[in-house]
């Protein structure tokens, strides 16, 4: 797999500078195709002119852990950081899993992680159920959180640092006209005493950070071109005890096309229930269908339960054809990084927002001096070395895995080798590619296509069936 050239993430497009007309057209005509698009490799400009009289002002739009985290290392790294949010309290439909390096890598807490699971079940179309974790080390487990106790950790330690955190809906944007001028930031401000409906404000920047979700205002206001995306639909169910003792410390995902015909359905363990969700990208309009499937196949273990939140959310599947111009930049779920096959976000959302800001930190010397398109990119070149090969892996295996309930049965024996789960365990707890076992890899390989002629032989007999 070494050997295989993988082509960058499409947005590492020819930087050429920008007069004010053009700075404003580019905007709002489409993405140049990936295939057109040269590559330049630019370097972080110390030509800037300082800025005098003040720091570095940037706006960070959206309050996840992209945002969130964005917000901190500016702060940290002396930017003038205002940080915008406009639900305090948003719970995301989102499975909640993270990694084991990142509770170490963002200092995280442990009293925010409800479960540490180490044991998963992946149940096939018909129903059998491999169980998975057997290579894992007594102190290696993947975390459980809710989006709301997370986000909001993240939120306060950014204001913490000195960012100012500001409960309101980010509108629109002017851009400057000028070379060096603000960006003008319209938002309806909800921490001041107008009532519900909030006062209508404006704010000057220098640059922009877009971590506002899927339907990113910042990522339409740059003309960063559309992506496909997935509907994600979850049920928050309060189990009984004796039935929540059974998810303590396991998480199970059912494969099949019933609960989706492109993802999974899943039963996350939280603190005091459990999240029953599945995704789609190709059949949205029948999400519930999907849903009513994955409470169907785990009812024996949910039985009695009642639902006490439903949470439907957009999630990205690929990055969007545009995520840097100017000054403004996107990160997580804006910048389109959810992984395909696993649809892990959170993680990479984090990560996107710190590697971003620190992307800026470096460039205006600790917010002296003013950014540009080039000092943005370094975020964009390291990005895409470090994490292009994990997506691209991961949406082939959406590809052969995922396209019919013989392929999955297929994926699902697989998972069964003691050798595919430690290498699948030890690249997602410590998002590394991990070096592997020659022999192994060879064994791998072979019973991977035996496995998958198995699975085009059941194809074609299901085939002669429903003729």
């Amino acid at each position: 797999m070494a050997s295989i050239a993988l082509k960058s993430f499409v947005g590492l497009r020819h930087s050429t500078p920008l007069d004010s007309h053009s700075a404003a057209a580019a905007a709002t005509k489409p993405a140049v195709p990936s295939h057109r698009r040269k590559v330049l490799r630019v370097q972080a400009s110390k030509s800037s002119p300082r800025v005098t009289g003040r720091n570095l002002r940037v706006a960070v739009v959206g309050g996840g852990p992209a945002g969130g985290s964005a917000a901190e290392t500016l702060a940290k790294g002396g930017i003038e950081t205002v940080l915008f949010e406009r639900k305090m309290d948003n719970c995301k439909p989102c499975g909640g899993a993270i990694p084991l390096c990142m509770v170490g890598e963002f200092d995280l807490p442990l009293d925010i992680i409800d479960r540490r699971v180490t044991k998963m079940k992946m149940i096939s179309p018909s129903n059998v159920a491999v169980d998975i974790g057997r290579t894992l080390k007594p102190h290696e487990y993947i975390g459980m959180v809710r989006r709301e106790v997370l986000d909001s950790y993240l939120r306060d330690r950014a204001a913490a640092a000195g960012s100012t955190v500001v409960n309101g809906l980010f509108l629109k944007m002017d851009l400057p006209k000028e070379k060096n001028a603000p960006y003008v930031l319209h938002y309806t401000d909800y921490n001041s005493k107008s009532g519900g409906a909030g006062e209508k404000k404006t704010i000057e920047v220098d640059a922009v950070i877009g971590a506002d979700g899927a339907n990113s205002r910042v990522a339409k206001g740059i003309g960063a071109g559309d992506y496909e995306y997935a509907i994600a639909f979850q049920e928050r169910i309060r189990i009984p005890d004796s039935k929540m003792k059974y998810y303590e410390d396991l998480a199970e995902m059912y494969v099949g096309d019933d609960v989706s015909p492109d993802f999974y359905g899943w039963v996350f363990p939280k603190c005091d229930h459990v999240a029953v969700g599945t995704g789609t990208v190709t059949h949205k309009g029948d999400i519930k269908k999907f849903q009513t499937a994955t409470r169907i196949r785990a009812q024996d273990k949910i039985e009695g339960g009642k639902i006490i939140r439903v949470e439907a959310h957009p999630i990205p599947e690929h990055p969007r054809p545009r995520r840097v111009l100017e000054r403004v930049a996107l990160v997580g779920d804006a910048a389109g990084y959810v992984t395909k096959c696993s649809g892990e976000g959170i993680y990479f959302a984090a990560k996107s927002g710190r590697m971003c800001a620190e992307a800026i930190v470096e460039g205006s010397e600790n917010g002296k001096r003013m950014v540009d398109e080039s000092d943005l990119r370094v975020y964009l070149e390291k990005w895409d070395k470090t994490y292009w090969p994990t997506y691209k892996v991961l949406d082939v295996l959406q590809k052969v895995f995922y396209r019919s309930n013989p392929a999955r049965e297929a994926f699902v024996e697989m998972c069964a080798d003691e050798y595919v789960q430690k290498m699948t365990f030890d690249s997602y707890l410590y998002k590394k590619v991990v070096p592997g076992n020659p022999l192994d890899d060879l064994k791998l390989a072979v019973n991977t296509i035996g496995s998958l002629v198995r699975a085009n032989a059941l194809r074609k007999e299901m085939e002669k069936l429903t003729v």
